[in-house]
């Protein structure tokens, strides 16, 4: 069952140009953090990368991740999301990445295509989430 996430924070989600920190868990157990785009959409969040960056390789169907989501306008007021990546897929990857360089570049499309690389969508549903502020 997915973790709710307080309607006082979902500012942080929906509305503002947060960027997440995720943490992945690499192969020797050891933590990998990276600030990364993303959405909220339908209580999951999702992310996107490219194949073969450190955070792809980390992350499949049932990997364990850390989200951190700090307040733009305010440092001492932020959300950390625990969870599980439940989907993976790189359908709808490249219109996804346009939209997040919408959102946070206020760019139609992602000025940083690159066509060899193959873009994926990480779709995380929340476990657990506490805030601050």
């Amino acid at each position: 069952m997915a973790a709710e996430i307080p309607a006082a924070f979902l500012d942080l989600l929906t509305e503002k140009k947060a960027l997440a920190h995720i943490a992945t868990l690499q192969p020797d157990g050891s933590p990998q953090v990276t600030p990364v785009w993303f959405d909220y959409t339908n209580g999951k969040v999702r992310v996107n990368t490219a194949k073969g960056r450190i955070k792809a390789r980390n992350m499949s169907e049932g990997s364990k991740v850390a989200l951190s989501i700090v307040d733009p306008d305010n440092a001492y007021r932020y959300i950390q999301i625990r969870g599980t990546v439940t989907k993976e897929t790189t359908e709808g990857a490249i219109a996804h990445i346009d939209s997040l360089a919408k959102k946070y570049l206020g760019k139609d499309v992602y000025p940083w295509h690159n066509p060899k690389e193959e873009r994926v969508i990480y779709e995380i549903t929340p476990a657990a989430a506490q805030t601050m502020g």
